[in-house]
């Protein structure tokens, strides 16, 4: 699967960001393709290094299983695993997992080394799941990066993503997907009644 040139963009300055800083924050609104940039990431980070190991979080089991289709596509010479409520595999190069099932304390006990984690729809990091599963990566290796990738960085608690991303890697806006004619313009619509 091809990247559009504004996610070959974000890719770029996303890979650039990682190699200046321990983290990095991402942000695409709906319709961008997030799943598929975070597939080619990794896939570019890890796919010459076998000892590489990588975490794939989010906050449903929905997105577990769509992120780790979409990944298999892409990449289907990089071995994935799933930890779930049914399946506790770590043997993945990249392993999927939904954060409420990683977050107990059992399974926050299993997280071996990481390279790199990475979490979908990162507005979700404050959360104490999140930082319980953050900490536990870096207690591991200390050179863990953390990935965050969000259509939403505003939360409506006010409370800040600061704590865990230093920087934005990019963001790409509405505006231009639609200028470049990959979304379609939005309509309104007012029902009288």
């Amino acid at each position: 699967m091809l990247l559009r040139p504004r996610q070959q963009d974000f890719l770029d300055r996303t890979l650039d960001a990682l190699s200046q800083n321990d983290n990095t924050l991402g942000i695409a609104p709906t319709g961008a393709g997030k799943t598929i940039l975070f597939s080619h990431l990794l896939g570019t980070l890890i796919r010459n290094n076998p000892d590489t190991k990588s975490l794939v979080i989010s906050h449903r089991d929905e997105l577990t299983a769509q992120n780790y289709d979409k990944f298999n596509l892409i990449n289907p010479g990089i071995s994935t695993s799933i930890v779930n409520s049914d399946t506790k595999e770590w043997n993945g190069q990249v392993v999927f997992a939904m954060v409420q099932t990683l977050s107990r304390e059992a399974n926050l006990a299993n997280i071996p080394r990481l390279d790199f984690l990475l979490i979908d729809e990162a507005h979700h990091t404050p959360a104490e799941t999140y930082q319980s599963i953050i900490n536990r990566a870096r207690d591991k290796s200390d050179s863990c990066k953390l990935i965050g990738l969000t259509a939403t960085p505003n939360r409506s608690d006010g409370e800040g993503l600061r704590k865990n991303y230093s920087n934005v890697s990019d963001q790409i806006f509405i505006s231009e997907l639609i200028s470049s004619g990959y979304l379609v313009p939005p309509r309104t619509f007012v029902i009288d009644s």
